[in-house]
């Protein structure tokens, strides 16, 4: 999924429901993200979503 794909589906969402992603133990609430620039020819940028660790 790119970030425009992932903006498409969020945009229609609620404003107020909170992002949560899957741990394999559960959910965790998404609290924040990295973005790592293209790492070599060819490879695209990322981004990281990260998981509350004080849940």
């Amino acid at each position: 999924m790119t970030v425009a794909q992932l903006l498409e589906q969020l945009a229609r969402m609620p404003e107020d429901a909170v992002v949560l992603m899957e741990n394999g133990a559960g959910l965790s609430l998404v609290s924040g993200l990295d973005f790592f620039e293209s790492q070599g020819p060819g490879a695209p940028a990322e981004v990281v979503l990260l998981p509350n660790m004080n849940e």
